[in-house]
C-alpha cells in the first residue's frame, strides 16, 4: 500500500505544482479508484473568485463527471494538505473509503491536527485516514509559496 500511496501522492504533488505555477496556494487532489485515477484538481481560489475553489472539491467533481456518480465509496483520495472542514466534509459525503494526505494542516486540519471529522457520529460514512505521506514535499511547496507572498 506505501508504494501505491506515494505513487499516487506524487500525482497530488503535481497538481499542487499547477496551482503554485498558477500563484494559487500550492494544495493538489487525486481520486484513485481500482488503480486508475479518476478526478484530478488543485487549487483555484483566486482564478475563480471561488471559496470553494479547493483542490479537494475540485477532483470530487472532476471524478463524479467521470463515472457518473457522486458517490465514490470505493476510492481513495490523496492530498498534498490535510483537507480543511468544507473539504473533509465535502470527501465523507462523496463516501470517500479512504482520505490520504501529506502535510499536516495546523490551522484547520479537519481530519487529525485540530478535528477528526471521520469520527463523527452524525456523518454516515467513516473514511480511513492516512496522514504524513511525502509530508517533506507538500510542506517544501507550502514554505516556498508562503515565504514568496510574504516577501522574504
Amino acid at each position: 500500500m506505501l508504494l501505491d500511496d506515494e505513487k499516487y501522492m506524487q500525482a497530488a504533488l503535481e497538481e499542487a505544482r499547477c496551482a503554485f505555477e498558477e500563484g494559487e496556494v500550492p494544495v493538489g487532489c487525486v481520486i484513485v479508484r481500482q488503480g486508475k485515477i479518476i478526478g484530478r484538481g488543485h487549487n483555484r481560489v483566486e482564478q475563480t473568485n471561488d471559496i470553494t475553489a479547493h483542490a479537494e472539491i475540485i477532483a470530487l467533481k472532476d471524478a463524479s463527471r467521470r463515472i457518473g456518480n457522486w458517490r465514490l465509496s470505493d476510492a481513495t483520495a490523496y492530498i498534498t494538505l490535510e483537507p480543511c472542514p468544507m473539504c473533509a466534509a465535502a470527501l465523507i459525503f462523496a463516501e470517500i473509503e479512504r482520505i490520504v494526505f501529506g502535510a499536516y494542516n495546523k490551522n484547520f486540519g479537519a481530519l487529525q491536527t485540530i478535528w477528526q471529522f471521520q469520527n463523527e457520529p452524525a456523518f454516515k460514512n467513516h473514511p480511513h485516514i492516512t496522514g504524513g505521506v511525502m509530508a517533506e514535499e507538500s510542506e517544501k511547496f507550502l514554505k516556498i509559496f508562503f515565504e514568496k507572498i510574504r516577501g522574504k
